[in-house]
């Protein structure tokens, strides 16, 4: 359950981040989910090889170890993605200019 919620969160972080700047909501909301997957995922690869390599013996059997690592993971690479995608987007805002106040002018 706490699982779900934690979804929801990052789903609302983002949405509510592409909404204020003007992009596809859902697909944001739903790219922030799925870059938390992607990042225990990736995280439980490395954490595989290296127990390969270096024999650490991790009992794979019970991976709610793993999986609680996962989570930590996957918060640190939403929150990078976040402040990358808000950064990028503060630098793309177009500030609109008057036309009336240009009207009647040469320029």
């Amino acid at each position: 359950m706490s699982g779900f919620v934690l979804i929801l969160v990052i789903g609302k972080y983002f949405y509510q981040l592409a909404q204020d700047y003007g992009k596809r909501t859902w697909v944001f909301a739903i790219l922030g989910i799925v870059m938390f997957y992607v990042a225990g995922f990736i995280f439980a690869i490395v954490l595989g090889l290296i127990d390969l390599l270096f024999d650490l013996n991790i009992n794979w059997d019970n991976a709610r170890g793993v999986n609680l690592l996962s989570i930590p993971i996957g918060i640190l690479a939403d929150y990078i993605f976040y402040k990358f995608l808000e950064k990028k987007w503060k630098k793309e805002v177009v500030l609109p200019q008057d036309k009336i106040d240009q009207i009647g002018t040469q320029d």
